[in-house]
């Protein structure tokens, strides 16, 4: 399995529209999405300069990820156009394999 975690500074004042728009579109989107096992969205606790936004997300394989981002999966975020508008800069992803299950109370 392999966690991808895609990463964009909100501008100040976007945080709230922009969490919205993630929820109720890309994560949705995403449990759709062959060989994707799940996501979550993040929102950083401190507003400096806005906000960090995560959306984590878990895949089967390597060809899981291709398929959804494309042939450059480990550099290219995935974003609509219209994202951008709330975003300082373009996002990033970095790419993480799972070593441990989360612990459990």
């Amino acid at each position: 399995m392999i966690v991808r975690i895609w990463t964009g500074q909100v501008l100040a004042g976007h945080a709230e529209e922009f969490c919205t728009h993630l929820a109720a579109q890309v994560i949705p989107q995403l449990g759709r999405t062959d060989g994707c096992l799940g996501g979550e969205l993040l929102r950083s606790v401190s507003e400096e300069d806005g906000y960090r936004v995560l959306v984590l997300s878990r895949w089967r394989d390597e060809a899981a990820l291709r398929g959804y981002a494309g042939p450059m999966w480990r550099i290219r975020p995935v974003w609509s156009e219209g994202e951008l508008r709330h975003l300082a800069h373009p996002p990033e992803v970095t790419h993480f394999l799972q070593i441990t299950a989360p612990a459990t109370p």
